[in-house]
C-alpha cells in the first residue's frame, strides 16, 4: 500500500510539473500612490495630454531630421546591438536548459578488433575477436520527479525575458540621449550665432567710439571699453565653436555612424515645437511598466527560480540511461535474426553527507532572492524619483521661460537707452557696456532655458517608459 502511495505521489509530480520554488507573488511597490504635490508641480493635466505609454517615438519627436537621426542611432549603436546579442544568447541558454526535461537520443555505431594471446582466449591459441555493434537510445536522463531540471528552465526564462527588457530599457535610454544631444547641438548653435552676432555688433560700436575718439569727443577710457567688448565676444566665439565641434562628435558616436550636414539643426528656435505636452499617469500604472522595472522583476524570479532548484538538490535524483540495438562479431550479421539487444540502467543517488554544500548552496540562493527583491524596490524608488524630479522642473520651467523673456526683453531696452544717452553725451561708455553684457548674458539664458524646457520633455518622456515602438 505505502509502495503504491509512493507510486503515485511521483507520477503526480511527474503529470503536474511541479517545482519547489517559492510561490511568487510581486512586491508591493515602496512609493507613494501618487506623484508629489506643491509649488514645484502642475495641479492638473490637460485633457489633451496623452501617457507615454500611448505615445510612440515617432509621434513624440515630430521633427523630421530629428526623428532621421533617431532611426539612424537605433539601427548602428553598438550598445543596443550588444543588448540584442544577449537576448539571442539569453534565448539560447533558455533552450539549453529545457531541452534538460526531454531526453536525448542518440544512435551510436560502433566496431571493434582485438587479438587475444592464447594464454588469454581460453582455447589455447592466438584468436581474433570481432565485434560490430548498432544502438538507438538515451543516456543519463534524469527524471525530474523534484523540479530540479524545471527551476533551472524556469530560471533561464526569467533571464532571457530580463534580457529582453534591458534590449527596450536600452532603447528608450539611447533615443532620449540621442533627442538631448541634438537639442544641446542646436542650443549651442545658436549661442554661436549669437556671439558671432554680437561681435559684428561690438565691432561696429568699438568703430562708432574710435571714430569719436579720433574726433576728441570720447575718452581713452571709452575707447579701450569698446575694445574690451570685442575681445569679450571673440572669446566666447572660439569657446562656442569648440563645443559645437564636440558636440557633433558626442552626437555621431552616440548614433553610431556619421551624420549628414543637413541633418544637423542650426538653431534651438526651429525645434521649439518639435516634442509633445505627456500626461503622468499614476505611479501604479506608469512605474510597474518600465522596461528597468520589469526587468529587475524577472530577475527577481529567476532568483525565486533558483531556490526550487536549490531545494530539490536534498532529494534524490534519479537518471535513466537505456538502449536498444543490434550486436554481432561480424558487420554481416548486425541485423540478422538473434542478433538484437537491449540495455537499461536506472540509477539513483541520493545526498548521504555533503559537508553542509547543500545547505549553503540554498542559503545562497534566498540570500539572492533577498537581494533581487531589494534591487527591485531600489529601482521602483529611482524610478518614482527620476519623473518626480522631471515632473518639478516641468511644474516651473514654463514659469522660469516667461521670466528669462521679460528679462531680455527689459535688457535690450536698457541697452537702446544707454546707447542714445551715450551719443548724446549725458552718460559714459561703462553703462553701454554694462547693458551690452546684461543684454547678451539674458539671451544666452534665455536659450538655455529653452533648452532645459525641451530636454525636460524628452527626460520625462524616458522616465515615464516611453518611446520603445
Amino acid at each position: 500500500m505505502i509502495h503504491k502511495r509512493f507510486l503515485l505521489f511521483i507520477l503526480t509530480l511527474l503529470v503536474a510539473g511541479c517545482t519547489m520554488a517559492p510561490r511568487y507573488e510581486r512586491p508591493a511597490a515602496p512609493v507613494a500612490d501618487a506623484w508629489p504635490a506643491g509649488a514645484a508641480y502642475q495641479t492638473a493635466v490637460k485633457p489633451s495630454e496623452p501617457t507615454a505609454a500611448e505615445v510612440g517615438w515617432q509621434s513624440f519627436f515630430v521633427d523630421p531630421k530629428l526623428q532621421t537621426v533617431i532611426a539612424r542611432a537605433l539601427e548602428n549603436n553598438r550598445d543596443l546591438r550588444v543588448a540584442a546579442l544577449n537576448i539571442e544568447r539569453s534565448r539560447a541558454q533558455y533552450r539549453i536548459e529545457s531541452s534538460g526535461l526531454l531526453p536525448r537520443i542518440n544512435a551510436t555505431g560502433s566496431g571493434r578488433g582485438q587479438r587475444l594471446a592464447k594464454d588469454l582466449s581460453g582455447s589455447g591459441e592466438s584468436v581474433t575477436v570481432h565485434q560490430y555493434d548498432a544502438s538507438l537510445g538515451f543516456s543519463a536522463y534524469e527524471l525530474d520527479l523534484f523540479g530540479r531540471v524545471r527551476s533551472l528552465k524556469d530560471q533561464a526564462l526569467e533571464q532571457y525575458l530580463a534580457t529582453e527588457q534591458a534590449r527596450r530599457s536600452m532603447q528608450i535610454s539611447l533615443i532620449s540621449e540621442v533627442a538631448v544631444g541634438y537639442l544641446t547641438l542646436a542650443a549651442d548653435s545658436e549661442r554661436l550665432r549669437l556671439a558671432k552676432e554680437t561681435l559684428t555688433n561690438q565691432q561696429s560700436a568699438y568703430d562708432l567710439v574710435k571714430r569719436r575718439f579720433d574726433a576728441g569727443v570720447a575718452s581713452a577710457l571709452d575707447l579701450n571699453q569698446a575694445r574690451t567688448s570685442v575681445e569679450a565676444a571673440r572669446v566666447d566665439i572660439a569657446r562656442l565653436t569648440s563645443l559645437v565641434a564636440r558636440d557633433v562628435n558626442a552626437l555621431t558616436l552616440v548614433v553610431g555612424a556619421p551624420l549628414d550636414a543637413d541633418l544637423l539643426p542650426v538653431a534651438l528656435t526651429s525645434q521649439a515645437a518639435a516634442l509633445q505636452d505627456l500626461a503622468p499617469g499614476l505611479p501604479s500604472t506608469v512605474l510597474l511598466a518600465r522596461p528597468d522595472i520589469l526587468q529587475a522583476e524577472h530577475r527577481l524570479q529567476a532568483a525565486n527560480a533558483n531556490i526550487g532548484a536549490a531545494r530539490a538538490a536534498f532529494f534524490p535524483r534519479i537518471a535513466l540511461t537505456s538502449s536498444v540495438g543490434t550486436g554481432s562479431d561480424q558487420l554481416s550479421g548486425l541485423f540478422q535474426s538473434g542478433s538484437w539487444a537491449w540495455l537499461f540502467v536506472p540509477q539513483m543517488t541520493l545526498p548521504i553527507f555533503d559537508a553542509g554544500s547543500n545547505r549553503a548552496r540554498l542559503n545562497v540562493a534566498n540570500l539572492d532572492r533577498d537581494i533581487a527583491l531589494a534591487q527591485y524596490e531600489m529601482a521602483i524608488q529611482s524610478a518614482f524619483r527620476e519623473v518626480a524630479d522631471a515632473l518639478a522642473q516641468r511644474g516651473t520651467i514654463d514659469q522660469q521661460l516667461e521670466a528669462q523673456q521679460s528679462l531680455a526683453d527689459a535688457d535690450a531696452e536698457s541697452y537702446r537707452l544707454s546707447q542714445a544717452r551715450y551719443q548724446q553725451g549725458v552718460d559714459s561708455y561703462l553703462n553701454v557696456l554694462d547693458s551690452q553684457r546684461a543684454l547678451y548674458n539674458a539671451r544666452q539664458d534665455l536659450i538655455v532655458t529653452r533648452l532645459a524646457r525641451l530636454t525636460n520633455l524628452a527626460t520625462l518622456y524616458k522616465a515615464l517608459g516611453g518611446g520603445s515602438f
